[in-house]
């Protein structure tokens, strides 16, 4: 059905949305707690569920850092998006690249999840108990630096899959432990499964980690309007202010960045970011408040203070380019 950009619908029960999500069982439980969402907000619209394979998707072998993160998992909707055939594209906002494409906009981002990452282990219930030389998956270079920068001793072990494969890959005997987000397990109920929750501000988060990015076409005013009361302000400027942080030191690769925007004691937006060398052993770290209403100048202002004191230098030794 042909996209109304110029006006916002009387009647919600004329328009068809149409959601483009990825279809691992994470992201259509997603896209469907989103399409819920959206139908309670204006009841009578319809909202159909587009799957679209991605490039992430396609290729479930090879480690991240070596086909690239960059869009690996929303390129392809994002260009679905773009030629009209999807109206909403539904995003783990950390998979999502910092620079949009030129036609797109973020809709709306709603209240984030738990931020934290999780450690499952069969047979150990810490970080801290894992033998010498115990094995631990991920293919996150940010879950990597952080897991050796507590433990040199661990074997980092690249894997990909859905969550369901990389949890059972501890489950199964094939490692010691898995490092997994604590959002993804808790919206498929493997939430008991956790063994340790590796939360800040000892565990730094990804940046984006447990928020969803709603994107959509930015001339298109009716879907704008319809996204608006999902928009959650506060998870908003927490995670513009680390997208903004990520923009300014990625240069366009991959890098061991973690990032924690919140609400501070005194109520300030307040931005902590580290960045890691791969091995772990390299670490700076610093932490900025700002205004809610200016996010993007917390990002630069914690960009600069990790600058300051050596971040460059780290970048431009990344295997990844950065």
């Amino acid at each position: 059905m042909k996209t109304h950009d110029k006006s916002t619908p009387h009647n919600n029960d004329l328009r068809i949305v149409r959601i483009g999500t990825r279809s691992s069982p994470l992201a259509l439980w997603q896209a469907e707690f989103i399409r819920d969402q959206l139908i309670q907000e204006h009841p009578g619209l319809r909202v159909d569920l587009i799957r679209i394979s991605t490039a992430g998707d396609r290729d479930r072998n090879s480690p991240l850092a070596e086909v690239g993160g960059q869009g690996l998992f929303t390129k392809e909707i994002q260009r679905a998006l773009l030629d009209h055939e999807v109206d909403i594209a539904v995003h783990s906002l950390k998979d999502l690249p910092t620079a949009q494409p030129d036609g797109l906009t973020l809709g709306a981002i709603p209240a984030r999840e738990q931020v934290a990452d999780a450690l499952i282990s069969p047979k150990y219930k810490s970080i801290n108990q894992l033998p010498l030389g115990a094995k631990v998956g991920t293919s996150s270079l940010r879950r990597k630096a952080q897991l050796l920068n507590l433990r040199p001793d661990l074997i980092v072990v690249p894997i990909r899959g859905n969550v369901e494969t990389r949890l059972h890959k501890a489950i199964d005997g094939q490692m010691d432990a898995v490092v997994l987000a604590c959002a993804g397990l808790n919206r498929l109920g493997f939430d008991q499964k956790i063994t340790e929750v590796l939360a800040p501000p000892v565990f730094l988060p990804a940046v984006g980690q447990g928020a969803l990015g709603l994107e959509c076409r930015s001339t298109d005013m009716e879907i704008c309007q319809i996204l608006k009361p999902l928009n959650h302000l506060h998870t908003r400027a927490s995670v513009i202010a680390e997208r903004h942080l990520l923009r300014l030191l990625e240069g366009g690769c991959m890098i061991p960045l973690s990032a924690w925007g919140r609400e501070a004691q005194d109520g300030h937006l307040t931005l902590a970011g580290r960045i890691f060398s791969i091995d772990g052993q390299t670490m700076i770290e610093a932490e900025s408040r700002g205004q809610w209403d200016a996010p993007e100048a917390l990002g630069q202002n914690l960009a600069e203070l990790l600058l300051k004191q050596g971040a460059a230098e780290i970048l431009r030794t990344s295997p990844t380019g950065g």
